[in-house]
């Protein structure tokens, strides 16, 4: 069951990316990528430039990170920490082929003059980490079974002063968090149930019993890797299924076309890092 509210709040958020121009799939790391896959580089800046430019249109700040040389995943710009209240709990990369991404987001948040808190253990951001800061007065879900370690859950509390909730990610196509659930608002959810063990689905159903729940086709679509300001969601504009399912429940769909940067196993999250100050 989910609740309609035809009167949902956008809230401004700032974020951070990071231009594709270097992208490319020149290692596999995860199900969806193929190194026999040619990426249209140019293409892919443009189809960034306009989520980019979504995100903006929408009312929202935009931080650019610098892109690198020989960084090819650097675009997936939700992996390098994640922010709470102005603390940054920062990432440490399971392979070895983005481990020097984490540096680079390092220097940009000490930069900024923010608190970065640097990780013992595995964890890659975002990727793993949503935070809902109205959700039992402050929520953040983590997942582990592919990339982050379940030790990094303790540490973000930790780092965060936030309680941290535990969930198993089973199926190796959904890697990451942001790829089988993502926050609609500052309280719930959108979730891919058949990306959880079955325990995890009990505790998510327990902690968010009006989320909306996304089907097969949604989920392999990259339509939970979205980004979400409590009315307009963003996502994958394949991800027909999915848009009809939050119109329905009040919120505003808005499609962007991201084909290229799906060819590295991302989508719209994976491009964004949400700052909180």
């Amino acid at each position: 069951m989910v609740t309609v509210n035809q009167q949902r709040v956008p809230r401004k958020r700032t974020y951070l990316m990071c231009s594709p121009e270097y992208f490319a799939v020149e290692y596999a790391i995860n199900p969806w990528m193929d190194v026999t896959t040619t990426v249209d580089v140019g293409l892919a800046v443009k189809q960034w430039d306009r989520l980019r430019e979504t995100l903006v249109g929408l009312g929202h700040e935009v931080y650019q990170l610098p892109p690198e040389p020989g960084l090819p995943d650097m675009v997936f710009a939700a992996n390098g920490a994640i922010v709470v209240d102005g603390a940054v709990y920062g990432a440490q990369f399971k392979h070895e082929q983005r481990t020097a991404e984490a540096a680079a987001h390092r220097a940009f948040y000490q930069a900024q003059g923010w608190r970065f808190i640097a990780p013992t253990v595995t964890n890659e951001g975002e990727g793993d980490f949503a935070y809902l800061p109205e959700a039992h007065g402050g929520l953040v879900l983590a997942g582990y079974g592919f990339r982050t370690e379940p030790a990094a859950h303790a540490e973000a509390q930790e780092a965060l002063s936030r309680p941290v909730v535990s969930l198993h990610l089973v199926d190796p196509r959904f890697y990451h968090l942001d790829v089988a659930l993502a926050s609609i608002d500052d309280t719930n959810i959108v979730y891919y149930p058949g990306a959880f063990s079955t325990a995890s689905q009990k505790v998510l159903a327990q902690l968010f019993p009006y989320a909306v729940l996304a089907d097969d086709a949604d989920a392999l679509a990259f339509g939970l890797n979205l980004v979400s300001d409590g009315c307009n969601v963003v996502l994958n504009s394949a991800a027909t299924g999915l848009a009809g399912k939050l119109k329905a429940t009040g919120y505003q769909p808005v499609p962007v076309e991201l084909a290229e940067l799906r060819k590295g196993g991302g989508s719209v999250k994976c491009c964004v890092a949400e700052l909180r100050r």
